[in-house]
């Protein structure tokens, strides 16, 4: 599973993708010639240099920047973004989203999935029983957590081969092997 790739964003305005996936944030700014520092929210964290172009948004509003250069930081990433050459500027950026199409992004390997193709999916188990719906992925070091919701009911169901029956992109189901009293 490709952690990290949380609820798609639902982007109305004009020429903005419509398949943005939220991929980290922007922390604030890095150093004085406009690069900003970013905390991925990737599996690799360095795999937000793969793609050309960022997009960076708060509150509905998106725009595109292209990356020029990029590094891995001890515990983040900095980047310079094309236009940006101020610290003030790049400090402006601070808690936008940095989001990348879905579209863009590579298909999964056999047998992974990107969180953001599992969110929104039915959850029935073994029983034919109703579970409720992908609304989150927790990574526990471990393994991976689905966050199932139905209703006020939630549900954390470990991602792990004994639990996962199957998994139906096309129909939008996710047979599980788990209780609805657990």
């Amino acid at each position: 599973m490709k952690p990290a790739d949380q609820k798609p964003i639902a982007a109305s305005q004009a020429g903005v993708p419509a398949d943005l996936v939220p991929m980290g944030f922007v922390a604030g700014a890095f150093g004085i010639r406009g690069w900003v520092k970013v905390v991925s929210d990737t599996e690799y964290a360095d795999s937000l240099f793969d793609y050309d172009t960022w997009w960076l948004g708060r509150n509905g509003n998106w725009r595109a920047y292209r990356v020029e250069e990029g590094n891995r930081q001890p515990k983040n990433l900095s980047a310079k973004l094309e236009g940006v050459t101020d610290r003030d500027v790049a400090h402006g950026f601070k808690g936008m989203t940095v989001a990348i199409p879905r579209s863009a992004m590579p298909p999964a390997d056999e047998g992974e999935y990107y969180w953001a193709d599992l969110i929104g999916l039915a959850v029935v188990n073994l029983q034919g029983e109703s579970l409720g719906k992908v609304d989150n992925l927790l990574s526990t070091g471990a393994n991976d957590v689905l966050v199932v919701k139905d209703g006020q009911a939630e549900r954390l169901i470990p991602f792990v081969g004994p639990v996962i029956d199957s998994v139906d992109q096309v129909a939008g189901v996710i047979k599980v092997d788990w209780g609805l009293d657990y």
